[in-house]
């Protein structure tokens, strides 16, 4: 290695340092989970390959954030911007809701908190990473042309200093002040963070008891309990299917007619993208116990529930949460495993 005197080990370990908060800026440049560790790991092997030309000019860190950067870039030349459902149509009366699926490619992934945000001490800075991965801010992040997504999430997110982010991206301070400018004018248009921002960083003690009600009217299918618990503007979203729905009268109705099946679900909570979730398994007729169904997101705002997003694709997202892909009938709580 360049000093002499690395070991392989040792750059193993010196790597792997890094890769939760590099797998957390590769998932806020591409919205997906799953790329964002393709991305990760071709960083790494980049790495390893390179390592004998790193001069040590910058940390460690800074050179794999520049080819973590690199990486997205080059996979972001496609130009396709991940969305959520109502990015992309409008909302759908219940009377006219069909189910039809698009390609995974369209949609915002979820992500485990664990995969994304590292163990910092500072309060203010672990709420900050926090509500950079939530669904609202990342959907607009996907707004943005790559290079301004990437100076907005070095910048504001990380923290790095303008003269920083330039040498990474072979610019100019001037050049990254306007892409900043830009960024962060494109955000206030659109301005759609505050709903799930609301939610405080730890949960308060009035949302907790909110999801505490929230788990116990979904278990018993009470939609009375649940509908008490819904903002009037609520939204309800399943990608992949491109339906969404808004207001208590659609979503409790769509739940009890082509949602009927969800009656009798038991729910695992999951942290998930800097919010509260659930993992949902629902009844299996056919094995016994209860299959796996959805990751929900749930969105927070003023006491009441202002979103909750099913993310239907669980052969996917239960393994990358680390949960059983079946839950006995008898099992009344089951640990989230490692």
């Amino acid at each position: 290695m360049s000093d002499g005197t690395a070991t392989v080990d040792d750059l193993d370990i010196r790597l792997e340092k890094h890769r939760v908060e590099l797998t957390g800026y590769c998932y806020r440049m591409l919205g997906s989970s799953f790329e964002a560790e393709d991305a990760v790991q071709d960083t790494m092997v980049r790495a390893w390959r390179s390592y004998e030309k790193f001069e040590g000019r910058s940390s460690l860190r800074s050179w794999l954030y520049r080819i973590a950067t690199n990486v997205c870039l080059d996979m972001l030349t496609a130009g396709n911007k991940r969305a959520r459902p109502m990015d992309l149509t409008e909302a759908t009366p219940l009377a006219r809701a069909a189910l039809s699926p698009r390609p995974d490619h369209t949609w915002l992934e979820p992500v485990p908190d664990a995969r994304v945000l590292p163990t910092v001490q500072d309060p203010a800075e672990a709420a900050v990473a926090k509500e950079s991965v939530r669904l609202a801010f990342m959907a607009t992040l996907q707004q943005l042309p790559p290079k301004q997504r990437a100076v907005l999430i070095l910048r504001e997110v990380l923290a790095w200093k303008a003269s920083e982010v330039a040498e990474l991206l072979d610019t100019s301070v001037a050049s990254v002040n306007s892409a900043l400018q830009r960024a962060r004018a494109t955000l206030a248009e659109r301005d759609e963070s505050g709903a799930d921002a609301a939610v405080s960083d730890p949960l308060d003690e009035e949302q907790q008891k909110l999801l505490e009600r929230y788990m116990a009217a979904f278990e018993g299918y009470d939609m009375t309990a649940l509908t008490a618990l819904l903002h009037e503007d609520a939204i309800m979203t399943m990608p992949p299917f491109d339906l969404w729905l808004t207001g208590h009268d659609d979503i409790t109705g769509f739940m009890t007619t082509l949602g009927a099946a969800c009656a009798g679900s038991r729910l695992l909570p999951v942290e998930v993208n800097g919010l509260p979730g659930f993992a949902q398994y629902k009844p299996d007729p056919e094995a016994g116990g209860f299959t796996p169904w959805a990751i929900q997101v749930l969105e927070i705002s003023d006491g009441r529930l202002t979103g909750f997003h099913f993310f239907l694709d669980t052969q996917r997202w239960f393994p990358m949460f680390g949960l059983p892909l079946h839950l006995e009938a008898e099992t009344d709580q089951v640990e989230e495993s490692a």
